[in-house]
């Protein structure tokens, strides 16, 4: 995805060695450098129910999106959450004219035997089904699978959008390292997930969206952000990460990167007053 050139910036925060960095003029950090948000950022994690209440408010105002043009989107859930945690956004999808469809493999406990598998095969009969390429929407961990299926096929994938994904940096950047390991069975620290994760940060050959939020409590938001490409481009929102799929700014963003004309992406490039709601660069 490209990013789209911006007249605003704001200063790279980052941590106490690379500020000082900065100001010796020594080399720019590492992903692996990467420190998980903090309290704050965490506590403010709370504001995710309001942001469900924005969305119920909201509802005349989305039913205005862009109308899709029936093409399926296969929708990943979160580390340990399931399709119910997507069923408001499958659902406004399918009212603006998608085919929208749920992954069916229960709790998402990470990189287990099988799941990769599984999701390679409902990819396939999903784009058999409708004859057309399939766009694929993970939220956190989900946009994982979403851009490693994309990689792997990109002749049935027609583009990637995901919320809050930490697809670059080192687990450890997050505040759910612990529940990964957990649930998944693997070590954070384990070499041969290492040789995996370098790999992650590659963006897939297809239209490439990430939406993020710098006040997101859970993920650094670092890890969420695309290198520059002709077919990779990242979209700053004001969100929560437990309210990204359910925040009306996000979805805004979301529902006018789904419905780009296929073989015709641009962009994203807010006008008006969308510009005090969203930063590109």
């Amino acid at each position: 995805m490209a990013v789209p050139p911006t007249t605003r910036s704001r200063p790279q925060l980052g941590t106490r060695r690379t500020r000082a960095r900065a100001r010796t003029g020594g080399p720019a950090p590492v992903a692996d450098e990467l420190q998980a948000p903090n309290a704050w950022l965490m506590l403010l994690e709370g504001r995710a129910p309001l942001e469900s209440l924005a969305l119920l408010a909201s509802l005349p105002w989305l039913h205005k999106l862009p109308q899709g043009d029936g093409h399926p989107v296969l929708v990943f859930p979160g580390l340990s959450a399931n399709d119910l945690s997507t069923a408001p956004l499958r659902a406004l999808l399918d009212r603006l004219g998608y085919s929208a469809q749920p992954w069916g493999q229960g709790l998402n406990l990470g990189p287990r035997a099988g799941v990769l598998e599984r999701c390679r095969q409902d990819l396939a009969q999903l784009q058999r089904r409708h004859h057309r390429k399939v766009s694929l929407l993970g939220w956190s961990l989900g946009g994982l699978y979403a851009r490693e299926l994309a990689k792997e096929c990109p002749e049935l994938v027609r583009s990637v959008i995901t919320l809050g994904t930490p697809f670059t940096g080192h687990p450890k950047a997050t505040n759910v390292w612990r529940l990964f390991e957990w649930v998944s069975g693997h070590r954070t620290d384990d070499p041969a997930l290492q040789a995996r994760l370098h790999r992650l940060r590659e963006a897939p050959p297809v239209p490439t969206t990430s939406i993020y939020s710098r006040s997101d409590g859970v993920v650094s938001w670092r890890c969420s952000v695309n290198e520059p490409g002709p077919l990779t481009e990242n979209i700053e929102v004001p969100a929560s990460h437990l309210g990204l799929g359910l925040n009306p700014i996000a979805l805004y963003a979301l529902a006018d990167r789904l419905a780009q004309p296929e073989g015709d992406w641009q962009p994203f490039e807010p006008r008006g007053a969308r510009r005090w709601f969203y930063r590109t660069a």
